[in-house]
């Protein structure tokens, strides 16, 4: 029997990864994974049959045809996500666990089906992915310290700060890699103290960091603000933690923040209002290459002729009346 481990290369794809494997060893598993944007991962196994497969945080209507094919080849599917799924194929080879409410990640929902066994985990992974109420409410349930909380906080963003770029050129470890470091610690808190990986990950952060916070937003309106990037590595690797800051700083508004691709597409990061996180897959959704959840969501390549639409289209999904540019 083959094993499969395929997960979103960032930090909900690792700790919901690293949850299960802590809970049920695999070591003989292969690791199928990429950039954070990089969701289209069951294309990659193409002819794989009777097969064991965990899938995780990845969007199920966007690796539809890919999984079809395996459960009709015998493989027997584990699949927990929260994007959008779409109709779920009916098959006795699938075991699917979707949620998609904007308040809950994929490693909360490996939490809520362990028990809560690696909880730390979960909300680190729930960190990383923005979701900070969700996470300090899982951290009250285990009467965790205020000082513990801040470094699985760290821990988690600086996994999803690892994650994105446009290729595994950018990043400062694959997300195979950065796994791996990952796997031997029990407790987050033990990764955050012994690691040399994290402690890279934080100088890589700061600098990054400090290069993008220069930046003002391009365009401000009632709906929200919106920001652009230049095109270098350092600005891909920070858009996706840039934006969830954005999103801290500002809860009632929508952001955006767009990054031009080296063909002179833009690379846009959308979160919906931290306080009404509805509408971000809507609105990339509406593009070609555009995907995600309710809260956050993305494109990656939308042309520049569409630019002025993506902006008109930001302003109704969010409620924007009146343009101040």
């Amino acid at each position: 029997m083959k094993y499969f481990d395929v997960f979103n290369g960032d930090a909900d794809g690792i700790c919901a990864l690293h949850q299960l494997r802590l809970s049920e060893p695999r070591p003989e598993a292969k690791l199928v994974t990429g950039v954070k944007r990089d969701i289209r991962l069951l294309q990659q196994l193409s002819g794989v049959r009777q097969a064991r497969i965990t899938v995780l945080d990845i969007s199920l209507d966007s690796n539809r045809d890919a999984l079809v094919p395996l459960l009709q080849a015998g493989c027997k599917v584990f699949y927990a996500d929260h994007h959008y799924a779409g109709e779920i194929p009916q098959s006795d080879n699938l075991t699917a666990h979707i949620d998609p409410n904007p308040d809950i990640c994929t490693s909360l929902i490996v939490d809520r089906l362990l028990g809560g066994e690696y909880r730390a985990w979960a909300i680190a992974g729930a960190f990383g992915d923005n979701l900070h109420l969700s996470a300090r409410q899982s951290a009250a349930a285990l009467s965790l310290e205020d000082a513990t909380v801040s470094k699985l906080q760290e821990v988690g963003e600086l996994l999803n700060y690892n994650g994105y770029g446009l290729t595994v050129a950018d990043l400062f470890y694959s997300p195979q890699e950065l796994y791996k470091a990952v796997a031997p610690y029990a407790d987050p808190v033990d990764f955050w103290e012994q690691s040399e990986a994290l402690a890279r990950l934080r100088k890589g952060y700061r600098d990054d960091m400090a290069s993008a916070l220069q930046y003002e937003p391009v365009r401000i309106t009632p709906a929200g603000r919106i920001f652009e990037l230049p095109p270098e590595p350092w600005s891909r690797r920070v858009s996706g933690v840039f934006s969830n800051q954005k999103a801290q700083e500002e809860p009632n508004l929508a952001h955006g923040l767009l990054t031009r691709n080296p063909d002179d597409t833009y690379r846009i990061n959308i979160r919906a209002p931290l306080n009404n996180k509805q509408g971000a897959d809507i609105l990339c959704r509406s593009f070609a290459t555009g995907g995600g959840r309710a809260a956050a969501a993305g494109i990656n390549f939308l042309p520049w002729p569409q630019l002025d639409l993506f902006f008109r289209m930001f302003d109704e999904v969010f409620g924007d009346k009146e343009v101040k540019d």
